[in-house]
C-alpha cells in the first residue's frame, strides 16, 4: 500500500518497471525506502566524474564574463527598443549562468583550492547582488535536509497550521504568478513563512558563531556592488542603469526562482516529504527533479541535471550528465526521466501553473506526507 498524508492510495504513482536491478521490476511506490544504497550509486559513477579541473572551471567564467560584457556593450551602442528586449532575456540568462557558477563556488565542486572558490564566488554572486556566504551556508542546510518538511531551507512545503495561520492575501501572493517568480530576493532578506533570519546579517539563526565573519564578508561585497550600481546612475543615468542591468536582474531571478522550485515540485506523480525517521538524505534527494531547457542547459551549466547534483554536490557540472546515465541503471524508477523540451522551455511554465494550483501545503501529522490542495486557490471550491 502506498503512503498518503490522508489515508487514500495514489494508484498513478504505482509503476510497472523492468531493470537489470531485481528491486526495480515492481510496482513502484516513491514514498518506500530504496533498496540500494548511497554507496550503491556512488559505486555506478565513473572516478573520473569525481575531479575537478579549475582551469576548466575558469573557462566557463571567462567565457561567461565575456558574454555578460558583450551584451552589454551591444544593447548601449544600439541602444533601440527592438534590441533591448532581446537584450533583457539574453542578459537575464547570463545572470542566472553567474550564479550557477558562484553555486559550484559555495558547493566546492568548482575547485578543490578554497580561496580560489570563495574569491571566484564573491565576484560571480556579488555581481549580481546575491551575499555569497550567506547564500552558501543556508544552501548547504537545504542540501543536507532536501526532502524534509521542517529542515529544508529552499522551497520547502507549509505544513497546514502555518498555511492555516496566513491571511488570503498572503496565500494568493505565494501561488498566484509573477510573484512567486520574484521571491529570491525577498527570501535572502526574511527566508520562508515559518522560518526567521536573514542571509545578510550574521547574528541570524542560519549561521553559527565561526560563520559570521564570512556572512559580514559576504554582506559588505554586497553592499559595494550596490553602491557601485547607484555610482553608476549618476553617471549613465538610473534609467539606463535599469535597462543595462535593472532588467535583466530581475530577468535572472525569475529563472532562478522558476528552475529551483521545478526541481522539487510539478512532477506528474505526487512525490513524499518526509519527517521524523522516515526522512534520510538519501530518501531526501530522491525527491528531487531533473528538468530539460534544450540549447540552454549548456548556457546555465546542466543545472537541470539535479539529482545526482543534490546526493553528490561535490561532482563539477561538467561531468554531472555522464554521472546521471552511469547511474539510473541503480535509481531505477527512483530516477524520473524529465521530459524533453522544444527549443525553449516553455513547457515547463504549464507545469509550474499546475504545481501552483495543486501544491499549497502538507500535513502536519506524518512522517511521509504529501501535498495537499486548498480549493480556495485551485479554483474548484464550489
Amino acid at each position: 500500500m502506498l503512503h498518503s498524508t490522508d489515508g487514500q492510495i495514489h494508484p498513478d504513482s504505482q509503476q510497472q518497471i523492468f531493470s537489470p536491478f531485481p528491486w526495480v521490476n515492481k510496482f513502484f511506490d516513491p514514498g518506500a525506502p530504496p533498496p540500494f544504497k548511497l554507496s550503491d550509486i556512488r559505486a555506478a559513477i565513473p572516478k573520473h566524474c569525481w575531479v575537478k579541473n579549475p582551469w576548466k572551471s575558469m573557462s566557463y567564467v571567462v567565457r561567461d564574463a565575456a558574454i555578460v560584457f558583450g551584451l552589454a556593450a551591444a544593447a548601449a551602442y544600439f541602444n533601440n527598443w527592438a534590441v533591448w528586449p532581446l537584450y533583457w532575456f539574453a542578459q537575464s540568462t547570463m545572470f542566472w549562468a553567474l550564479f550557477v557558477l558562484g553555486h559550484d563556488c559555495g558547493h566546492g565542486s568548482f575547485s578543490n583550492n578554497h580561496k580560489l572558490n570563495s574569491v571566484v564566488g564573491h565576484i560571480l554572486h556579488s555581481s549580481i547582488l546575491v551575499p555569497y556566504h550567506g547564500w552558501r551556508i543556508s544552501h548547504r542546510t537545504h542540501h543536507q535536509n532536501h526532502g524534509h518538511v521542517e529542515n529544508d531551507e529552499s522551497w520547502h512545503p507549509i505544513p497546514e497550521k502555518i498555511y492555516n495561520s496566513l491571511d488570503l492575501a498572503t496565500k494568493k501572493l505565494r501561488f498566484t504568478l509573477p510573484f512567486p517568480l520574484l521571491a529570491y530576493p525577498f527570501y535572502l532578506w526574511s527566508r520562508s513563512p515559518g522560518k526567521k533570519g536573514s542571509h545578510f546579517d550574521p547574528n541570524s539563526d542560519l549561521f553559527v558563531p565561526s560563520e559570521k565573519k564570512d556572512v559580514m564578508t559576504s554582506t559588505l561585497c554586497w553592499t559595494a556592488m550596490a553602491a557601485l550600481l547607484v555610482g553608476l546612475s549618476f553617471v549613465m543615468s538610473p534609467f539606463q542603469v535599469l535597462k543595462l542591468y535593472g532588467i535583466p536582474y530581475w530577468g535572472f531571478v525569475m529563472w532562478l526562482d522558476l528552475v529551483t522550485y521545478l526541481h522539487h515540485h510539478g512532477h506528474d506523480d505526487k512525490l513524499p516529504w518526509y519527517r521524523g525517521e522516515e526522512w534520510s538524505y538519501l530518501r531526501g534527494g530522491l525527491t528531487t527533479l531533473d528538468r530539460d531547457y534544450e540549447w540552454i542547459n549548456n548556457i546555465h551549466h546542466d543545472i537541470g541535471t539535479h539529482v545526482i547534483h543534490h546526493l553528490f554536490p561535490q561532482i563539477p557540472h561538467y561531468h554531472l550528465v555522464e554521472a546521471t546515465e552511469a547511474a539510473k541503471p541503480v535509481l531505477g524508477k527512483y530516477y524520473k526521466e524529465p521530459k524533453k523540451s522544444g527549443p525553449l522551455p516553455f513547457y515547463l511554465l504549464g507545469v509550474l501553473i499546475k504545481s501552483m494550483k495543486q501544491d499549497h501545503y502538507v500535513s502536519d501529522t506524518g512522517d511521509i506526507v504529501y501535498y495537499q490542495t486548498d480549493p480556495q486557490l485551485s479554483g474548484s471550491q464550489k
